[in-house]
């Protein structure tokens, strides 16, 4: 575990955008994590978390905000506030939680990128998209400025489809929902694989030994130590 696990959101970030439904907070030079709500039958108002990579006035999105709403506000910050052009979405799975805002994003042609399942188990769910999407197998990089961004995929977990996202020059990951926050409940399993969940992220803590920032679906971000939680948590030889 390293020594950077007490970071938290009240004292290691920076709230730049707060409204009922959208806060950004600032957490490193280029990366900024979204949070808006989702209200739910089952967990009541759940906050929900997302990912920008901010690089030369171009961003990249991991999850859209919950609702329409939410997403607008999140497109107008960053062309008024940060005076950027949004470059590419990237969901990390098909759940609503990251894919609630598609319609905002479509509306603006603001292009979005998703793994072959997600696009898959979005059109059985029946959504519907207004402008194709940009297809991927296992992995995609973006060119952002002159750096990139990564998505890739390492197995089952909270769906079949869950992706992560990673930004190197600040050794940033967005987990989405398949890393848990310190101290987090297994939470939502209806599409769960629990019994490979805990080798999914072995994979990924082994493929990024130096990240410093690891930003889960819901709740706290940390650094490798929301591996650690995760793994435990769904280990079944414990």
């Amino acid at each position: 575990m390293s020594s950077n696990t007490t970071h938290s959101d009240s004292t290691d970030s920076v709230i730049v955008y707060r409204t009922e439904n959208l806060i950004i907070k600032r957490l490193s030079k280029h990366v900024y994590k979204h949070i808006s709500f989702l209200n739910t039958n089952d967990y009541g108002k759940v906050a929900c978390n997302g990912m920008l990579v901010v690089i030369e006035q171009e961003v990249v999105i991991f999850d859209t905000p919950t609702y329409n709403t939410s997403s607008l506000e999140l497109i107008n910050f960053i062309s008024d506030d940060l005076h950027s052009k949004t470059i590419a979405l990237i969901p990390t799975h098909f759940h609503e939680d990251c894919v609630g805002g598609i319609p905002v994003f479509e509306q603006y042609h603001i292009p979005i990128y998703a793994s072959n399942q997600t696009i898959e188990l979005l059109e059985k769910s029946g959504k519907k998209f207004s402008n194709p999407i940009n297809e991927f197998d296992d992995s995609l990089s973006v060119d952002i400025g002159d750096k990139k961004v990564y998505a890739a995929y390492y197995g089952e977990g909270h769906t079949k489809d869950n992706i992560i996202g990673y930004f190197p020059v600040d050794e940033a990951i967005f987990g989405g929902c398949l890393i848990k926050s310190i101290g987090a409940s297994k939470g939502n399993l209806v599409d769960a694989n629990v019994n490979d969940w805990s080798e999914t992220i072995r994979k990924i803590k082994l493929k990024y030994p130096k990240v410093a920032i690891v930003i889960p679906g819901h709740g706290t971000w940390g650094d490798s130590a929301l591996f650690d939680y995760t793994i435990e948590l769904f280990d079944i030889d414990k």
